[in-house]
């Protein structure tokens, strides 16, 4: 898989080097059935920012990285010169957490004009996001600016977003037929709170799960539910286990994680948001198809 990469210049986007192959010829060459996957990183990156620039750290063909992190492409099978296409989609998220939200929003549009352009020279082409902490607010402000379906599904690995931002998402043209996969652990309940204390005072919950009820391209993925992991196994996904109890970043670290991602984008047909969480067997047997997970949903919303 090829891995374009551009970067949002305020509600537009560009190229991040101008001897990158053109968009528009990568299309030409990709096999009408193949998706484009783009890749939308979170807080403290930034394009040209030393040692945060998402295009020579997580988005980079590195084989380790700094601090422990992990670059995306080698483990979504992206290679420099393969047969697919991914976008890598810097944005400026570095500085102060409300300085990134509010660009988040910017770089919303700037996502949506490079998903509009891959729509207009490839019409029938699958367009697939995977996004980490705010970069799940950028996924989110595309929604209203492309029309339905123009994204046909995201991955949002631990979205730092809130509720209301969710249900105003599938409110507009852009959500109405978006399938998203909302990542999820207690691991992150920490950073949650404080993210959604940050945007909104108080005054709103983090994004949470339970969203499913009210939408049906919305599936919540536990990754700290025994019960999913025991079900992603059974489906040929081994994911290893929390070993922290406080982290951010697992939602792309633990082991295995990467192989159920490439599924996701790759063969949406294969793994239809209602095979990805085990039923709870009474319900299942009763024939709800609103059924709950086997674990505990009880007290705040976690991400």
């Amino acid at each position: 898989m090829t891995l374009l990469h551009v970067n949002a210049n305020g509600s537009l986007w560009r190229y991040r080097d101008l001897n990158q192959p053109d968009l528009v010829d990568l299309l030409a060459k990709l096999p009408p059935d193949r998706p484009v996957p783009i890749l939308v990183h979170g807080f403290r990156y930034g394009p040209g920012i030393r040692g945060r620039d998402p295009h020579d750290t997580i988005f980079s063909h590195a084989t380790s990285l700094p601090d422990g992190d992990l670059p995306w492409p080698p483990h979504l099978g992206v290679t420099p010169d393969g047969g697919d296409l991914g976008i890598a989609f810097g944005w400026n998220a570095y500085g102060s957490f409300w300085r990134a939200r509010a660009e988040a929003r910017r770089a919303g549009l700037a996502l949506a004009a490079l998903v509009g352009r891959v729509r207009a020279v490839s019409p029938s082409r699958r367009v697939t996001v995977i996004a980490h902490s705010l970069g799940a607010r950028v996924m989110l402000s595309a929604l209203p600016a492309i029309n339905a379906g123009d994204i046909d599904r995201a991955i949002l690995l631990f979205p730092a977003v809130l509720r209301s931002e969710v249900e105003e998402a599938f409110a507009t043209r852009g959500g109405a037929r978006t399938e998203i996969i909302n990542v999820t652990s207690r691991e992150n309940r920490l950073f949650d709170l404080f993210a959604s204390f940050l945007a909104s005072g108080g005054f709103d919950r983090p994004a949470g799960a339970g969203h499913s009820a009210r939408h049906a391209g919305w599936a919540d993925l536990r990754i700290d539910c025994a019960e999913t992991l025991a079900h992603l196994n059974m489906l040929g996904y081994a994911i290893g286990g929390p070993e922290r109890r406080i982290c951010h970043w697992s939602s792309y670290m633990r082991p295995g994680v990467f192989a159920l991602y490439r599924a996701l984008i790759a063969t949406p047909g294969a793994l239809p948001l209602h095979r990805l969480t085990a039923k709870v067997p009474e319900a299942a047997e009763a024939g709800n198809e609103d059924w709950a997970t086997a674990c505990d949903t009880g007290g705040i919303a976690v991400n």
